[in-house]
C-alpha cells in the first residue's frame, strides 16, 4: 500500500509492521528448527499482543475528536537523522497527529483495524499451536 497507493506510514504503522515481521521470523525459525517446541508459539503470541497494542493505540488516536489529536511531529526519516534513538523510539511508540489520519479504508475499517484483526488471528493461531505442541519450552 505504501508504494502502490503512495501512503506514507506513520510511526505506529511502522511499529505494527516491525511486529508482523518479527512474528514471521519466529515462524520461519520454528519451521527451520523444531516446530513442536512451545517457545515459538509463546514468542509469536507475545509479538501479536505487542503489535495489537500498537494497533489499539492507533485506533484510539483515530477515534479522538480533531481538537484533541496530538500535534504532528517531524517525519520518521528526519527523526532518525537528527534525534537521539531514544527520542525517536518514544515518538514511534506514542504516535502523533499523523497516526490519527485515516488515509485509506475498506468496508469502514482503517488499516489499523485490519492490522488488529491480523494480530488477533495470529494470537489465536499461536494458542492453537501451543495446545498442539508436545515438546516443552
Amino acid at each position: 500500500m505504501e508504494h502502490i497507493l503512495l501512503l506514507d506510514p506513520c510511526p505506529l504503522c511502522m511499529m505494527q509492521r516491525v511486529w508482523f515481521i518479527q512474528i514471521g521470523l519466529i515462524a520461519c525459525l520454528g519451521i527451520a528448527t523444531n516446530p513442536r517446541l512451545r517457545i515459538y508459539p509463546l514468542l509469536s503470541f507475545l509479538g501479536a499482543l505487542t503489535g495489537g497494542g500498537f494497533s489499539i493505540r492507533q485506533l484510539y488516536l483515530q477515534s479522538l475528536p480533531p481538537d484533541e489529536v496530538p500535534l504532528c511531529g517531524p517525519d520518521l526519516a528526519y527523526m532518525l537523522d537528527v534525534f537521539p534513538l531514544g527520542d525517536t523510539l518514544s515518538a514511534m511508540v506514542m504516535g502523533g497527529g499523523s497516526c490519527a489520519q485515516v488515509d485509506w479504508s475498506f468496508l469502514g475499517l482503517s488499516i489499523a483495524a485490519y492490522a488488529l484483526l491480523g494480530f488477533v488471528t495470529l494470537a489465536a493461531l499461536s494458542i492453537a499451536q501451543w495446545k498442539s505442541s508436545t515438546v516443552p519450552i
